[in-house]
């Protein structure tokens, strides 16, 4: 057999490697198109959502009071995180709307419910458990006055809005997640919640979409206080239909913006608590604090916005706070 010519050998090298360059590159649109695929599949029918990136579970008996606009502590979110919480709902069509935003988006969000409207529409709250949302109480009738209400009174609210609102799951039992109406705390009530293991929940992000303001603002105001911190727990609400309408246009701007959603829940038998270390749960640094007379925590001057937004509601009253 003749020896082959150096100039065959090269040919031949040659061919050889655009064989494997293509292999190569064919390898690599099978694993682009594999991962498109997966990711495609967390959110059926919608490759373009945000969904939920990830789940935290917490113990409300290790961390009983979360929110930055009240307290010391926070979830421990990295940074880009965001938890959604809507208040005082359930209400249609505003409610069911903003759950199939949420579905269609693969997103998991925490409601923070009143028991009465609990009562006046079980099957829209029902909808929201059994689609894997987290449900909070949120008392029973909404007082705005809890700070100074006698803590007796306080506690049958919270009390009510709890039974309301597991009766009308059908006796499946709610989050030990609470949040105050109105964030009117106090020391009283708060000890009593938390002996009975139960999370209060402020906020980080109060963007006032209680207020008459058109779906746009409600985005602009989220996104410019969410890009300042950098994470946090927003507060929105379930029963306007402003918010409804913001919410294609939020979610789209938070996953543009980096943004992940968090989802939180409970730790129970069977779901342990996320291992996080007491630093990740402290309010940010540079934050401004007055500590209350009497008491052992201190509460953050809340923002000037939501400080005006506050103001707003003394003057024209509760339009679901």
């Amino acid at each position: 057999m003749k020896s082959l010519s150096a100039k065959s050998l090269r040919a031949a090298n040659a061919s050889r490697a655009r064989q494997a360059t293509r292999r190569v590159a064919l390898f690599t649109l099978l694993l682009l198109s594999c991962t498109v695929t997966a990711l495609a599949a967390e959110c059926p029918g919608n490759p373009k959502a945000i969904s939920t990136s990830r789940t935290l579970v917490v113990d409300p008996r290790e961390h009983p009071r979360v929110g930055i606009f009240q307290y010391q502590e926070t979830l421990p979110l990295a940074d880009r995180e965001v938890v959604l919480t809507f208040d005082d709902g359930p209400m249609p069509p505003h409610t069911a709307h903003i759950l199939d935003l949420l579905a269609s988006n693969c997103v998991k969000a925490t409601f923070f419910v009143v028991g009465r409207m609990a009562k006046s529409s079980p099957d829209l709250l029902r909808r929201a458990y059994n689609e894997g949302h987290t449900i909070g109480t949120h008392t029973e009738n909404h007082p705005m006055n809890m700070a100074a209400m006698p803590v007796e009174k306080a506690e049958r609210e919270i009390e009510a809005g709890i039974a309301s609102v597991t009766s009308a799951l059908g006796g499946n039992a709610t989050a030990p997640f609470f949040r105050f109406p109105g964030f009117e705390r106090s020391d009283a009530v708060e000890q009593y919640l938390e002996a009975q293991g139960i999370m209060v929940w402020s906020a980080d992000i109060v963007v006032g979409d209680w207020e008459l303001i058109s779906p746009d603002r409600v985005v602009e105001r989220t996104m410019a206080q969410l890009n300042r911190a950098g994470r946090g727990i927003v507060l929105l609400h379930d029963i306007h239909g402003r918010t409804a309408r913001a919410l294609p246009k939020l979610l789209d701007r938070l996953k543009l913006a980096g943004f992940r959603v968090v989802h939180v829940e409970p730790a129970a038998a069977d779901r342990p608590k996320t291992e996080t270390s007491a630093a990740e749960w402290a309010a940010p640094p540079g934050k401004r604090w007055t500590f209350q007379p009497g008491t052992s925590r201190g509460v953050l001057h809340p923002p000037k916005q939501a400080q005006r937004n506050l103001f707003w509601w003394l003057g024209r009253g509760w339009q679901g706070f």
